[in-house]
């Protein structure tokens, strides 16, 4: 699918205008049998808005949705620091043999796009996975690529690109700078050797 190439931070695009274009490519992979999934938090809040978006084609299709919380099936939960929310996952309807759309707001490395897939599986064996974005930011470590991405846009990697949802549910897209991390080295402690004397 095409997506619009934008470079930071001089024209920040409007995420309100992405989502518009989201629901036109994503429009076309509505069939029976699909459910779409979001992921938290932001894909949630796509997934909610597309949903009223594609109210005639979702209802034509039958389509279903749900939502994942992938925290804890990340592989870098402990690195990350993530908190323990209770956010559950809330899957009401049967995976197996279903066609599965991913959401999510800012692909990055791949990593939380797994992390989805192996929970998925926990509930059955899907027929198919997509995945849906509002911005391919690059950077993936991981074999994995949103087949829909509503632009691309070409972040360093100490900037960070964040969705945020408004009191009256509007979308905006925010950019961050990362500060780095500070390390204290600290040398181990020598234990005497027995049978030896300091000097």
């Amino acid at each position: 699918m095409t997506s619009e190439n934008i470079k930071l931070p001089d024209n920040l695009p409007s995420a309100e205008n992405l989502l518009k274009t989201l629901a036109a490519q994503l429009k076309p992979l509505l069939q029976t049998n699909t459910a779409l999934v979001g992921i938290q938090s932001g894909g949630v809040w796509l997934m909610q808005r597309l949903l009223v978006l594609l109210e005639k084609d979702i209802a034509a299709h039958a389509v279903e949705h749900g939502i994942l919380d992938v925290s804890f099936y990340r592989d870098d939960y402990e690195m990350r620091g993530l908190k323990a929310e209770n956010r559950p996952s809330q899957i009401p309807f049967d995976v197996e043999n279903k066609h599965i759309i991913l959401i999510d707001d800012v692909f990055y490395t791949g990593r939380t796009t797994r992390a989805a897939m192996n929970e998925l599986f926990d509930y059955g064996r899907p027929a198919s996975i997509s995945l849906i974005a509002l911005v391919n930011r690059g950077g993936r470590e991981l074999p994995i690529t949103p087949q829909i991405a509503a632009a691309e846009i070409v972040l360093d990697a100490s900037q960070n690109l964040q969705l945020i949802q408004n009191v009256d549910g509007t979308l905006n897209l925010e950019l961050q700078s990362l500060e780095p991390k500070s390390f204290e080295l600290q040398s181990p402690e020598l234990q005497p050797i027995p049978g030896t004397t300091q000097a």
